[in-house]
């Protein structure tokens, strides 16, 4: 059984703000490896991670002395690996150039007094892998939660440089839906894909934004799971895709994301509907067919459900259509001609339509009447 760990475990000393480094490797940044400055790291969490929410809370109530930051001695700086945010609103309260330089000008002014009370912060030292379930309970299931990706990457982290084991990381979390290894599953099958050239989400992606939930939620739809063949959650892999299905997995990926090096869009728009109807597409001929030659989803889609399923859908729309302008006809037509018109159409279209398939009943009436009867 796993105990878990909390806050209160840890002393706390404090430490000058000049010592402490932001994280490049946190999961927020999204670009674990690269080597990014103090200020680049800055803007990224200015830009998208309301520090701005932060840094007002600080100067309207002080550092609450209780909020520790978690820093890692790391190449001869302590750097930040819980509490960057926080962190960044510090600095930028404390360095008049640096909001500057950050277009940071909405923030408000402190008085030097403030100044001197943020020269130090309170700080618990501790490697990385000591406070993973701390870090992993607050931002992957807890209050304090980052996106789909990051959580990604950090149970990516704590999985295969660690060595921990999913279910051990889904018991510290108290995660119940199998988010964990779902999580996982979808991350080193984006990673695999990289390293194998069949698609690179930083480089092909079409928008900025990064929809990574469509893809650990598509994993589990059978559709795409036999399209990619991607492996059963149990037991877990760091290759989850087949060799032998890396181009299909790759063809998936430009429709989640698009693929801006050969101008394609995504054809996922929206999670619900257009990833169920993805899901369906793929299960037919037609339809794979279809999304190959660029016709889109909604065309792939259409092909897979059949003309039977349309002309029946067709049928039930048109009536409830007209029954609710039925529901308005006393207060919404005054007698205008064009209107007149339009009703007219619609009742020379309706009965040249029943006249079509009564044909096509009579046909087979006729065709069954004929046919020899089996003994």
């Amino acid at each position: 059984m796993t105990t878990q760990t909390s806050i209160e475990q840890f002393e706390a000393e404090q430490v000058s703000v000049d010592e402490l480094r932001l994280d490049a490797l946190n999961p927020r940044i999204q670009r674990a490896g690269e080597r990014l400055s103090q200020d680049e790291i800055l803007e990224i969490l200015w830009r998208e991670y309301s520090v701005d929410e932060v840094a007002w809370s600080i100067a309207r109530n002080r550092y609450f002395p209780h909020e520790a930051l978690f820093a890692s001695g790391e190449d001869g700086a302590l750097v930040v690996i819980e509490g960057n945010r926080r962190l960044a609103a510090v600095r930028l309260l404390r360095e008049p150039d640096l909001r500057k330089k950050m277009k940071a000008t909405d923030l408000p002014e402190i008085s030097p007094e403030e100044v001197a009370a943020l020269d130090t912060l309170p700080v618990t030292r501790r490697r990385r892998e000591d406070v993973w379930q701390y870090v992993g309970f607050k931002h992957v299931n807890g209050p304090q939660a980052w996106g789909s990706f990051a959580k990604a990457e950090y149970i990516a982290w704590v999985r295969n440089d660690i060595g921990k084991d999913l279910a051990d990381i889904a018991e510290t979390i108290g995660d119940r839906h199998r988010t964990v290894a779902r999580l996982y599953r979808a991350y080193m099958a984006i990673q695999q894909a990289r390293a194998a050239g069949a698609y690179d989400v930083d480089e092909q992606r079409s928008r900025k934004r990064f929809a990574f939930s469509h893809l650990y939620t598509g994993l589990d739809y059978r559709g795409i799971q036999e399209f990619t063949g991607v492996a059963d959650l149990d037991p877990p892999t760091e290759r989850p895709i087949p060799s032998r299905k890396m181009k299909h997995f790759g063809e998936l990926c430009v429709w989640l994301w698009g693929d801006k090096t050969r101008n394609v869009k995504p054809e996922i728009k929206t999670q619900n509907p257009h990833l169920r109807q993805l899901d369906e597409a793929l299960q037919s001929k037609g339809g794979l067919s279809a999304l190959r030659a660029g016709l889109g989803l909604s065309v792939a889609y259409d092909i897979h459900r059949g003309d039977t399923a349309l002309f029946r859908e067709g049928l039930v729309e048109a009536r409830q259509a007209l029954q609710k302008a039925r529901g308005k006809v006393l207060t919404g037509f005054a007698g205008e001609a064009d209107q007149l018109e339009e009703i007219g159409q619609i009742v020379t279209l309706s009965e040249t339509l029943h006249d079509d398939m009564q044909d096509i009943v009579t046909k087979r009436r006729r065709k069954s009447r004929r046919s020899p009867r089996r003994k």
